[in-house]
């Protein structure tokens, strides 16, 4: 994505969508993205993909690409929602005898809780600016 200069074009398009967006919700957008995408890829793959769109999206903002980078590195270890996203969740899938919902009702009540408390310590400990 670097290479090919997808990664920055990526970003600067969610860079004009957040234009004149408070920087704890342009945190908390990234963050979001970033829980979403590791619910069905691998954390480190949400990782190579968003980091570089995260970094170069805050750059474009004029916000610090660090505070971008944590939310997305603390997001994509945040796969509870699905028994895919993480290889001990498809482990423990079968041989527990879980349910695909029942993932989604304990993992989307705790993603919740994550997805307000994380960006909002990364703002207030870290800041943005």
């Amino acid at each position: 994505l670097e290479r090919t200069g997808g990664a920055q074009l990526v970003a600067d398009y969610a860079a004009g969508l957040a234009v004149g967006l408070s920087p704890l919700l342009v945190l908390m957008i990234f963050y979001g993205a970033a829980m979403v995408l590791t619910e069905f890829i691998s954390n480190n793959a949400t990782v190579v993909i968003l980091i570089p769109v995260a970094a170069g999206a805050a750059t474009t903002l004029g916000l610090d690409p660090r505070a971008m980078i944590l939310a997305v590195m603390f997001a994509a270890s945040t796969s509870f929602m699905t028994p895919v996203g993480y290889q001990t969740n498809t482990m423990i899938y079968g041989p527990g005898g879980y349910k695909f919902s029942d993932f989604f009702r304990v993992g989307a009540l705790l993603n919740l809780l994550l997805a307000i408390v994380t960006p909002l310590y990364i703002y207030l400990l870290w800041g943005v600016q």
